[in-house]
């Protein structure tokens, strides 16, 4: 489906490039690619950043918001490598970073799928025993693919739960949930999942109010589903560093170790 300009846009405003560190040296990392195809078949190359654990207790797919790129993420990687003990993969939607192609939903969910099955085939574990972590869009690319494929554990943070909504708050005057095309139907597709739940949002957030992600969260039919609220915090702040500590707990809780196989690869 073809999607404005203006829509794109404001949707997918990809940060330039230069942005970040991609020369990074602090923490140890693989460039990596891999193939994802859309709904038209085309195929596109994917680039991402392994970062191994020697011997991790979970394997984490880190999805990220639409004005960031894997070079400005280095200190997530770290976190979750380290609060988790855990093997991060971090990779770039297709229009994004060192990835090819032009970015739609659509894609966008079918890269988060190719990653997912990347991370699988590299740990040696099923898609549906890796975490699947995701901040504001990626949150919505996140739900998606824990939709279609599950996962061990669904984390999301100032995410929505209808990229229309938001449209809708921003732009009151428009008839947005008409003619928007890219619509992120997260509650719609967070009912496949019962999976445990874990989300974060900022009372001070003005671009997803917080209101869309209780409505998300509540669509969720999990019983192990817990909601974290980040006082103050507003949409493009780092989260509290108790955020990880949480974090961990919530899945030594409500999930199992990698298997062995996965520690054996990974590491």
């Amino acid at each position: 489906m073809i999607i404005s300009t203006l829509e794109r846009t404001l949707v997918y405003p990809a940060p330039p490039f230069g942005r970040g560190n991609w020369k990074t040296t602090w923490i140890d990392r693989e460039d990596v690619r891999f193939a994802s195809r859309g709904p038209g078949r085309e195929s596109v190359t994917l680039h991402g950043w392994y970062c191994p654990h020697p011997d991790p207790k979970h394997v984490v797919l880190y999805s990220h918001g639409q004005s960031e790129h894997v070079a400005s993420l280095v200190n997530v990687a770290a976190r979750l490598q380290e609060s988790l003990d855990a093997s991060v993969l971090l990779y770039d939607y297709r229009g994004y970073g060192k990835s090819s192609g032009w970015p739609t939903e659509a894609g966008c969910l079918a890269d988060g799928l190719a990653a997912q099955q990347w991370l699988a085939e590299r740990t040696g574990l099923l898609p549906e025993q890796i975490v699947l972590a995701g901040r504001s869009l990626g949150g919505a690319v996140s739900v998606a693919v824990t939709a279609e494929r599950g996962a061990k554990a669904l984390v999301l943070e100032s995410t929505f739960g209808r990229l229309t909504d938001v449209a809708a708050y921003k732009f009151p005057w428009a008839p947005v949930r008409r003619v928007m095309n890219e619509r992120y139907d997260s509650i719609e597709r967070i009912g496949r999942y019962e999976g445990p739940l874990l989300q974060l949002h900022g009372t001070r957030d003005r671009i997803v109010r917080a209101k869309f992600a209780r409505d998300l969260f509540r669509a969720s039919p999990s019983r192990q589903k817990k909601f974290l609220v980040h006082r103050g915090g507003q949409h493009h702040d780092a989260p509290p560093l108790g955020f990880y500590s949480k974090m961990a707990e919530f899945l030594a809780e409500h999930t199992e170790p990698t298997p062995g196989r996965s520690r054996r690869v990974a590491g």
